[in-house]
């Protein structure tokens, strides 16, 4: 039982499941990427505003 092959019907439902999947496209990879810009752009603004401005001008 360990050793059987699966049913042709099992592997053309996963693969079908594949094909579903990848037609979705990349959404989760786009919000996560979107997320850490905006973290990163936050945080050069933050670090503008707060650490670059006080300091004022350097001569």
């Amino acid at each position: 039982m360990i050793n059987t092959e699966l049913p042709e019907q099992t592997e053309s439902t996963a693969d079908d499941r594949v094909e579903r999947i990848v037609a979705a496209g990349p959404g989760g990879a786009l919000t996560v990427a979107g997320i850490a810009t905006a973290l990163v752009v936050g945080m050069w603004f933050a670090f503008y505003l707060f650490v670059f401005l006080p300091r004022g001008a350097l001569q």
